[in-house]
């Protein structure tokens, strides 16, 4: 590698005025001279660009162009050979750079790190951290995405991407997203590696463009959907191009599409057909979760596919917001009560 910069940091802020200073900070407090920071202001209305400026970060200030834009904006503004799109509510921890770059060299695609879950005031969230294997490989990893399109991988601000790979980003035009076709590409341009430390702090609150916290809403999850199935499309190109003789399964017969159509059958207070639970059960039987959360998926799907559609769609929700509070306990009670328990409503 180069005596330059291994690794750049890039930060897009859309109205994050309450965040993006920490951000930043978990950057530039680590000084790490093999580490560039590049802040985007992706036309913030709130205070944003005022508190970007005061922590001397170097930085730019485009007109709102989404999170894609304003990262590939980013990407044009260095040429280190790994990049790491941080989100501006996220933190990277103390030490982690010098973890992160030891760890790269050109023969990998990508690096992922688990990450601690936090509140929007910065306090561990009771869920606990979103915790990945520690391994180094390609083939398992192209064998799980030919298979279902994708595997387990973390949010945006926890992977490194090498800079060929973030090219493909030139290509998508359907989604504003940047945590899309790159991760589930990563395997067929190189290495994917993986580690359980938690180098990074992932903010759940009330403005995450995410339904992991809240209660599912059939908007979302046919967004969701949409996004899948294109970039499905856009991902069998690549395999083809970079794995000639090697196919990518059919997107509508895999785990994930089956699970969020099964999603939008009860969000929207339908009942999912009876004889859709046996291809979901089985799909979820090859995906990369343990024992203790396949049975858990199992049941549930079990338990709001054979309840009325009301009972069901309080499941789904129960589900849904209480990410970091519920139980098995919390489930009996919602079947029981037909709501929500009290105290997590």
């Amino acid at each position: 590698m180069s005596a330059g910069p291994q690794l750049a940091v890039i930060i897009a802020c859309h109205n994050y005025e309450r965040f993006v200073e920490r951000a930043i900070r978990s950057v530039l407090d680590q000084a790490h001279p093999l580490c560039e920071l590049v802040v985007v202001d992706d036309g913030s209305t709130d205070r944003s660009w005022e508190v970007i400026g005061r922590t001397g970060a170097t930085a730019w200030r485009i007109a709102n162009s989404g999170q894609l834009g304003a990262c590939r904006y980013g990407l044009e503004r260095t040429s280190a050979p790994f990049v790491l799109f941080l989100d501006a509510d996220d933190e990277l921890k103390p030490g982690s750079l010098e973890r992160i770059i030891g760890m790269l060299d050109p023969g990998v695609a990508k690096l992922q790190f688990s990450l601690t879950r936090i509140d929007g005031d910065g306090r561990e969230l009771d869920c606990g951290p979103a915790i990945f294997d520690t391994f180094r490989g390609r083939e398992a990893t192209v064998r799980q995405v030919l298979r279902s399109g994708v595997y387990k991988t973390p949010s945006t601000s926890g992977n490194v991407f090498r800079r060929d790979l973030c090219e493909v980003l030139r290509d998508v035009d359907y989604e504003p997203s940047i945590d899309g076709v790159i991760l589930f590409a990563a395997p067929f341009f190189g290495d994917v590696v993986s580690t359980s430390e938690e180098l990074g702090r992932y903010r759940i609150h009330d403005a995450n463009d995410s339904a992991l916290h809240l209660p599912p809403e059939p908007r979302i999850i046919e967004r969701e959907i949409a996004r899948f199935l294109t970039r499905m499309r856009h991902l069998r190109e690549i395999v083809r191009a970079r794995a000639p003789g090697r196919e990518l399964a059919d997107p509508r017969k895999t785990f994930f599409f089956r699970e969020r159509s099964f999603y939008l059958d009860v969000a929207s207070g339908c009942r999912p057909p009876v004889a859709s639970l046996p291809g979901l059960l089985v799909k979820l039987l090859g995906e990369q979760h343990s024992l203790k959360h396949k049975a858990g998926l199992a049941a549930f799907f079990l338990l709001a596919g054979l309840s009325s559609p009301e009972r069901a769609k309080v499941l789904l929700a129960y589900r849904g917001q209480s990410l970091h509070r519920r139980s098995a306990l919390g489930f009996a009670r919602v079947i029981l009560a037909g709501r929500p328990p009290a105290a997590d409503r």
